[in-house]
């Protein structure tokens, strides 16, 4: 009898937009009409419409970006200056944007990403083999805070006193390699697992897993959604859920994941004792993997070593201390023959930081497509 292994699927709310281009849905409904007259006066109501809905987005975004010329963390201090306004009247505008802010995302279609979208991402590998965390020294606490007790909403995510994650639009990113290294990187993460739970020493690294133990979205992988409509289900294929083997260690391997299509991120960093901090910062991101949502996280900290590097410095110590302690027994230990050993060993551990620093850059700049600033595509 065959044992199927259960599918590693994941339910998203239904986006509430319909993914087809405007023309060729203004054209599928006008050729429904039989009378070509009352066709002409069907596309003239069209743009009516369109010019009606376009013109509101045009008003809101101008206030929104004469708002954003005050806190641009470029500019934005010197044009404030200029003004010569009051710390309460700085305030006031500070509120006035972010409302119009939330007010342009809401007619965008743009959702706040939940506790459980996060937890996803966390939960979960895909292209960033990093693990990425938040430093929220960096992180101012006070803007957020005050605008959301003025501005009660349902469903906050946690971090929302400090940054503000927003996304819209779903799809699905598949991508086929080798993955040879990350690969190695899953089989020792599950070797070293199974040493702490044969050791007992598991308790002594629970610090994050039992948190996830409380409320580990990879049992269901299942978004609460607030719709009673029905979900998308999507089916992710990741390297930490397959059999690894000799055989498939060599060969290539298509892995899945649902993407959000766009996200933005808004937060301030943290005011300093010489400088206070008034600059906004909104990041645009486009077709980021679920899994590695925590690409778009502000101040991020330097990320820690991955388990096949650890195993190349551990080894590399390893070979190291043998070699050297090899050379000193013997009767005639030559100093420049220690030398050599420990300037070797030296060498490729620092090879294999840097090339871990190199790694670590290239993920971010090459695996998504990122803006700076406020742009116009999230609008319409």
């Amino acid at each position: 009898m065959e044992n199927k292994k259960k599918k590693d699927v994941i339910r998203l709310e239904r986006e509430s937009v319909i993914p087809i281009l405007k023309p060729k849905l203004i054209m599928t409904l006008a050729n429904l009409i039989e009378h070509s007259s009352d066709r002409a006066e069907f596309l003239k109501f069209c743009k009516r419409v369109e010019y009606t809905v376009r013109a509101w987005y045009l008003l809101q975004f101008e206030d929104l970006m004469q708002l954003y010329s005050l806190f641009d963390p470029v500019h934005g201090a010197q044009k404030l200056q200029q003004q010569n306004l009051s710390l309460a009247e700085v305030d006031s505008l500070e509120q006035n944007f972010l409302t119009y802010l939330l007010q342009v995302m809401e007619k965008s279609n743009f959702k706040i990403t939940t506790n459980d979208e996060i937890e996803v991402a966390r939960s979960g590998q895909y292209l960033l083999n990093l693990p990425i965390m938040v430093d929220e020294s960096k992180l101012d606490k006070k803007l957020l805070k005050s605008y959301f007790e003025k501005h009660p909403h349902d469903g906050l995510p946690d971090f929302a006193d400090k940054y503000i994650i927003f996304r819209r639009g779903i799809g699905i990113d598949k991508t086929t390699d080798y993955f040879f290294m990350e690969k190695v990187d899953v089989i020792i993460a599950r070797l070293w697992r199974f040493l702490l739970r044969k050791t007992g020493l598991q308790k002594l690294f629970t610090g994050r897993s039992s948190e996830q133990q409380k409320k580990d979205p990879k049992k269901d992988d299942e978004i609460s959604s607030e719709a009673s409509g029905e979900a998308v289900v999507v089916e992710r294929k990741r390297l930490e859920n397959m059999d690894l083997s000799i055989k498939n260690l060599l060969s290539r391997t298509t892995i899945q994941e649902p993407t959000f299509d766009r996200m933005i991120v808004v937060y301030r960093r943290a005011s300093t004792t010489q400088n206070t901090e008034r600059g906004l910062y909104v990041k645009h991101f486009k077709n980021i993997p679920m899994a590695d949502m925590e690409i778009v996280l502000p101040e991020k900290k330097n990320p820690g070593l991955t388990p096949m590097d650890w195993v190349k410095f551990l080894g590399s110590a390893v070979v190291g201390l043998v070699a050297v302690f090899s050379s000193v027994e013997r009767p005639t230990a030559d100093l420049w023959v220690l030398f050599a050993i420990v300037s070797t060993v030296v060498g490729y551990i620092a090879k294999t930081y840097f090339t871990y620093v190199f790694s670590y850059q290239s993920d971010l700049v090459n695996l998504f497509v990122i803006g700076n600033v406020l742009l116009f595509t999230f609008v319409m």
